[in-house]
């Protein structure tokens, strides 16, 4: 299991990190939620059964991590409630590459793009981002989010179109 894991691990974990940042746009919540995503993983690992490939499986255990963050993010804002300390025991698990959001300040399109993301549904930025930033397919895409490749496509088509939408509005309000 340790070496499936560190295998896992080296495949995977720059994509699994960029998603989750995207997603949140926060890199020590990103690390956070990372460690989560693994924490989960080595807990059931051993009753992964091979019904999808291992990326599909750890980016759909990373989404629904995601999902549990967005969660009890809004019942905090509701509620005063304790932060999740995970246990002393486990290593950090750090990412020290460069986030998405600092490569994407290479380039202005890139990061107008990044911006207008903030924009979209949450459903249609996770679609983007599987499906444009970490170049999924669209079968990969819907069982990851549990969906038809139906609901993938037409969210992806309603997702571009906000995108370039937003980024004609922003184009437009801030001319030279």
């Amino acid at each position: 299991m340790k070496e499936s894991f560190q295998e896992l691990y080296e495949e995977y974990h720059h994509d699994l990190f960029s998603f989750i940042f995207y997603m949140v746009k926060d890199k020590p919540t990103t690390e956070d939620l990372v460690q989560e995503v693994y924490i989960r993983v080595l807990k059931s690992f051993d009753t992964f059964k091979g019904q999808s490939s291992r990326k599909t499986w750890l980016f759909s255990i990373a989404r629904h991590v995601t999902i549990d963050f967005f969660r009890k993010q809004g019942r905090r804002n509701k509620q005063t409630a304790q932060r999740f300390d995970f246990d002393e025991h486990v290593n950090l698990l750090k990412d020290q590459s460069p986030t998405p959001y600092e490569i994407a300040e290479k380039s202005e399109e890139i990061q107008l793009m990044y911006q207008c993301l903030d924009h979209c549904t949450e459903d249609q930025r996770a679609v983007i981002i599987l499906r444009y930033i970490q170049q999924m397919s669209i079968k990969e895409t819907a069982d990851i989010l549990s969906w038809t490749t139906s609901k993938v496509k037409t969210t992806q088509h309603r997702a571009i179109l906000s995108l370039k939408e937003q980024m004609l509005q922003y184009k437009g309000g801030h001319t030279e």
